[in-house]
């Protein structure tokens, strides 16, 4: 059977970790390659810088928290390549004053010489409550944390604040879409992901119970199957 090819996109803090689960699960159906989103400063720019390291012409696409703000950016840039759309635990709005505010003191602690602490502040809205105990979890959230730094760090948040809002542009969207959250997801709720569902024609909306924002690592094995069912196997 030929494999599709599936490009993957992390989000804030994330790297390929955040999607390890899916290459394991995946592999056999999908040809993955999982995104470098360190390098901008600007939405556009990370788009771009994906769009010309990708390996593939064409290619499905998931993206997690930044990494469907990344998505949409790129379905602005190039929707021609995208052959599917997948939207985890993200949102289609621009940024509101509030959210930018809290990036600007999250920035300024890094910058600060605290960033390790970063991590510990955004903890608890990464990942459910119940799940906090889990040394397995947190550590590999705080591993990638580590692993992007806070030079990367202080560039995906500038790139965030300025993305734009993609709200209007749902209805251009042709790939087959799917849209999927936890249902406790605070960071961005339920709400934001049915308003991307009813704004993208077919679009399916999955909720995965009893989970957070990463749904990829605390939910792995229902993740996986709406990722196969979305790869139409």
């Amino acid at each position: 059977m030929k494999k599709s090819p599936l490009v993957l996109l992390p989000g804030l803090l994330c790297d390929a970790q955040l999607w390890q689960p899916q290459v394991e699960s995946l592999s056999d159906i999908a040809d993955i390659w999982i995104a470098d989103h360190t390098r901008s400063d600007t939405m556009a720019g990370v788009a771009r810088d994906v769009l010309a390291d990708a390996p593939f012409a064409s290619f499905a696409l998931a993206g997690l928290s930044m990494g469907g703000y990344i998505a949409l950016e790129i379905m602005r840039q190039a929707q021609q390549r995208v052959t599917r759309l997948a939207l985890l635990d993200t949102a289609a709005g621009a940024e509101l004053p509030e959210q930018t505010q809290r990036r600007k003191e999250l920035i300024a602690l890094a910058e600060r010489g605290e960033f390790s602490r970063v991590t510990e502040i955004l903890l608890p809205l990464l990942i459910h409550p119940a799940r906090l105990a889990e040394p397995a979890l947190s550590d590999v959230i705080k591993s990638m944390a580590r692993n992007v730094g806070k030079d990367a760090f202080v560039r995906q948040q500038q790139a965030i604040m300025s993305r734009a809002d993609s709200l209007k542009q749902l209805a251009t969207i042709a790939s087959p879409t799917l849209v999927l959250c936890g249902r406790q997801d605070v960071l961005t709720p339920l709400a934001r992901h049915e308003e991307i569902a009813a704004g993208v024609e077919g679009a399916r909306l999955e909720v995965i119970e009893d989970c957070g924002h990463l749904s990829t690592l605390e939910r792995p094995d229902t993740v996986n199957a709406a990722l196969r069912r979305w790869l139409g196997v």
